[in-house]
């Protein structure tokens, strides 16, 4: 654990303990840096964990082949070990090849283990809330904690808070094309318990125009379920939706439901985030008495879980070295400085609508190049997950949670790195990291 009152700089400081951060401070801790990673929750894990997102979507491209490896792959293996997940299970909705169900509490439990075996320094309840900066280093991190402010020292550093919040606190420049309040809507996520999936699938073979094309009707175990079009319609649901969207969890009569729908709503705006909490719970009362009352197999469930927070899609990203496009998605494209690679489509909630603009998978894996992970101008900073230099349309497919743990490893690395040669970031990239 960390002596809040020590001064003494740290080689490596990730901020932000998400699926990204998580992985930047592994790679970073294992490759021998002296490492920190700042959380303000008190598990890691970000949507993974406070957020109940569930599954992981996807490892493999269209045609099955794995494409995400590394740190991603052994948390995956350790949670099996541990019977808490099953691994990676077709996706019988056809949105993608594979998910990959996990329990969130059992990963906030290996997460500590894992950073403790690594070696690497922890600071729960700490939120950066000011970067020192000069000229094109970052040069200190105020964090704010229960016990007052810490300042922190490293010679790199990795924002993996999901909101670039070390960038926009050193003044950095962020993506312009949607922003603030235009961005994708935040969903609340919830479990139910006690689900009944007979019912449910006598329904989707008797029925299969009501669910999403390509949902693999009669195939088992059934993963996922997007529909129940003319159910939920017929509700007039005060949700901006056009279906009904869950998951199965890990367990038995477990379902991860991702229906709710929070428009016009600011992630990094404090007053807009707490009316989004409120009306996410809102939401989910409806959603629990119209499930119970009207969807197959619902009828003797109960409300199992509530996340910790509201899960957030987009807010800002920075402007890197290189910003991913949607064409480089769709088309494949490959890179020179490739870190990552990924299969995932562009999946863009509308910021307005009830609808879902999903393309198809891309026909083959794209990379993602380490410039994407500089931000322009900036000697010892780095960052990973949903924050990276992408379109709103190359975010809809980078910001998936497998691709997010690639994508982290890779700037953990690079940061150990530079901060073990004294290089700038740019002079650091690794290649292959998470594939």
């Amino acid at each position: 654990m960390v002596d809040g009152q020590s001064t003494t700089p740290f080689d490596v400081i990730v901020a932000g303990g998400g699926p990204a951060g998580l992985a930047a401070a592994l790679s970073a801790s294992r490759a021998g840096a002296r490492t920190l990673v700042i959380e303000r929750h008190g598990f890691m894990g970000g949507m993974s964990t406070a957020a109940l997102v569930n599954p992981w979507m996807t490892f493999h491209d269209r045609t099955g082949e794995q494409v995400i490896h590394g740190i991603a792959q052994e948390v995956v293996d350790r949670l099996m070990a541990l019977g808490a997940s099953p691994g990676h299970l077709r996706d019988t909705i056809g949105f993608v090849h594979s998910l990959t169900p996990f329990e969130p509490d059992s990963l906030r439990i290996l997460a500590d283990a894992m950073l403790r075996e690594s070696g690497c320094s922890v600071l729960h309840h700490g939120q950066v809330f000011r970067v020192e900066r000069r000229d094109r280093r970052v040069t200190g991190l105020a964090v704010l904690t229960p016990g007052g402010e810490r300042m922190f020292h490293s010679s790199t550093v990795v924002d993996a808070t999901g909101d670039a919040a070390v960038c926009y606190l050193a003044g950095l420049p962020m993506q312009s094309d949607v922003t603030g309040r235009n961005t994708q809507p935040m969903t609340m996520c919830f479990r139910m318990a006690g689900v009944d999936w007979s019912p449910i699938e006598r329904y989707m073979v008797e029925n299969p125009t009501e669910f999403h094309p390509g949902t693999m009707i009669g195939h088992r175990p059934i993963t996922g379920v997007s529909g129940f079009f003319s159910i939920w319609a017929q509700a007039g649901l005060p949700i901006p939706r056009d279906r009904l969207l869950f998951f199965a969890g890990p367990r038995p009569g477990q379902v991860y439901v991702n229906t709710s729908r929070i428009q016009g709503r600011d992630g990094t705006d404090p007053q807009d985030l707490s009316e989004a909490e409120a009306e996410g719970r809102r939401q989910v009362a409806c959603l629990v008495r119209f499930l119970r009352d009207r969807v197959p197999g619902f009828a003797d469930s109960t409300l199992d879980a509530l996340p910790a927070q509201v899960g957030v899609r987009e807010t800002r990203r920075v402007v890197g070295d290189y910003t991913l496009a949607v064409e480089d998605v769709m088309q494949g494209v490959r890179f020179e400085d490739a870190i990552a690679r990924s299969a995932y489509p562009v999946d863009i909630h509308s910021p307005s609508g009830a609808g879902l603009t999903l393309s198809e998978s891309p026909k083959e894996p794209y990379d993602i190049p380490y410039r994407c992970l500089i931000p322009q101008g900036m000697e010892n900073l780095l960052v990973a997950g949903r924050c990276i230099s992408a379109s709103h349309e190359g975010h809809a497919s980078t910001r998936l949670t497998p691709t997010c743990f690639a994508m982290g490893e890779a700037a953990g690395a690079a940061a150990a790195r530079s901060a073990r040669s004294g290089r700038p970031v740019g002079e650091s990239g690794p290649t292959g990291a998470g594939s």
